[in-house]
């Protein structure tokens, strides 16, 4: 049996449609209908007429799927491929710490529960994240979970930031040392990196940006040469559309345990027994949404 071809297959005869974040692995990328980031997969699913989505990624976009369309059925083909960034915030601490800043808006970044998005006013993403604070008329808020993006955010905001201690394990291995020897080893490749890395690390990069932007920013720069501060599952991407650049990854390190737990078995099982389902209960789903909402609203550039 061919399984590419099975996962078709059966893609067709569930009428599925098939999801893979950019940093999955390479094969599930290559079979994935549509590939991305988190947030704008799940945008995407909505708005095809699927009546289910398998989404390759971890927990929380599962869940942003089922926020968005509660009507279709969500299926994580490994429920234990979790985010221990978005594990770092919780309910409880989240509205221990809003107590401590009454009147404060909660900014909260999609890489989090969707328990913890429906107590929260508004979300982000690491593409949007300056625009969403600055759109707000407090002077302060509240950044959760990731103190680097937030960090990354506060650079081009007058407001007050009070910051959740959380963030991505992947990205904070990623150290400033190995970013400046590079650069000395490759003096014409240009730096790029997430948010989520270290303010040290940032503050070499040439640009920082979320994934979809670092595809654009690779695909139209005329520089030929790059090292890349994100997760390794990206360069299947890159490599894909500029086939007569370099990608270098800036570090061995930059790989997520998670983000690779999803195989092809594992996508023919899921499409085979419709499991595992993610379903978000509607008392958290619809405060959820709203502030997914609140933050689609804001209208772009």
């Amino acid at each position: 049996m061919d399984i590419k071809q099975e996962i078709r297959r059966l893609l067709k005869e569930r009428n599925a449609v098939l999801l893979a974040h950019n940093y999955m692995r390479d094969e599930v990328q290559e079979i994935a209908d549509i590939t991305g980031d988190s947030l704008g997969l799940s945008q995407e699913a909505a708005r095809t007429d699927a009546d289910v989505i398998v989404f390759c990624g971890v927990h929380f976009m599962a869940e942003s799927a089922s926020i968005l369309s509660p009507g279709k059925t969500v299926i994580l083909p490994r429920l234990d491929a979790g985010c221990p960034m978005a594990d770092m915030v919780t309910v409880e601490g989240l509205l221990e710490l809003k107590t401590k800043h009454p009147g404060v808006p909660v900014v909260t970044y999609v890489n989090s529960s969707a328990a913890v998005k429906a107590v929260s006013d508004i979300c982000c993403t690491s593409a949007n994240a300056v625009k969403v604070v600055n759109s707000l008329p407090d002077r302060e808020v509240i950044f959760v979970p990731d103190r680097n993006l937030g960090q990354f955010v506060a650079k081009q905001s007058d407001k007050t930031f009070h910051y959740w201690d959380g963030y991505c394990p992947t990205h904070e291995r990623l150290k400033a040392d190995d970013v400046a020897r590079l650069k000395a080893e490759h003096p014409d490749a240009l730096f790029i990196c997430h948010p989520e890395c270290n303010p040290k690390v940032v503050a070499l990069a040439d640009h920082a940006c979320s994934t979809s932007g670092m595809y654009d920013y690779c695909r139209t720069s005329p520089a030929k040469r790059f090292i890349i501060g994100t997760e390794a599952g990206i360069l299947y991407r890159l490599r894909q559309e500029n086939p007569d650049k370099e990608f270098i990854l800036a570090s061995p390190a930059l790989f997520c345990p998670n983000m690779k737990l999803t195989s092809l078995e594992d996508v023919l099982d899921a499409l085979t027994t419709l499991s595992p389902v993610v379903k978000v209960p509607e008392e958290i789903r619809v405060p959820a949404k709203r502030a997914l909402d609140r933050m689609i609203a804001i209208p772009r550039d």
